[in-house]
């Protein structure tokens, strides 16, 4: 049951960015054109997007296991070092030039968008370099009741 709610909670939100027109990657650009034919749709998006996650975040907080069952998951690392400040610049131009990001991304590519397929093919072969040329700190083992599940 699990596997279906993510993925009807994927589509929600593949639909969301359809609706939106966010998998279309001029309003990006449109929107990152602050000295040109500035388009200020995706700000609206991003808020609404901030705003719903924001009232979850504040819902979960207090909870020791999540609403489907398992264990909360929080992020440990709070240091704000090169490797982050390097990737989100990274990931900043990609958007930037490409007028994509993952998730509208595979959204597009799902629909048959050319760009979108190679941008996501590209992104998948630059985190597969990743994953052999980088080393990666030993995963903590899962509590007993989530490796179950998996």
């Amino acid at each position: 049951m699990q596997r279906v709610v993510e993925f009807l909670i994927g589509l929600l939100f593949g639909l969301g960015l359809l609706i939106s027109g966010m998998t279309d990657p001029g309003k990006v650009i449109g929107f990152l054109d602050v000295a040109g034919a500035w388009d200020p749709s995706l700000a609206f998006v991003m808020g609404g997007a901030v705003a719903v996650s924001a009232i979850a975040f504040t819902l979960l907080r207090g909870r020791s296991t999540p609403f489907l069952g398992g264990a909360m998951q929080w992020p440990e690392a709070r240091a704000i070092d090169s490797r982050l400040v390097l990737g989100s610049l990274a990931f900043g131009v990609g958007w930037g030039l490409a007028g994509f990001c993952p998730g509208p991304a595979l959204v597009a590519g799902g629909a048959g968008h050319a760009p979108a397929l190679i941008f996501t093919i590209a992104m998948l072969v630059g985190m597969l370099v990743h994953e052999l040329t980088i080393p990666q700190p030993a995963a903590a083992e899962p509590p007993p009741e989530v490796a179950e599940k998996s």
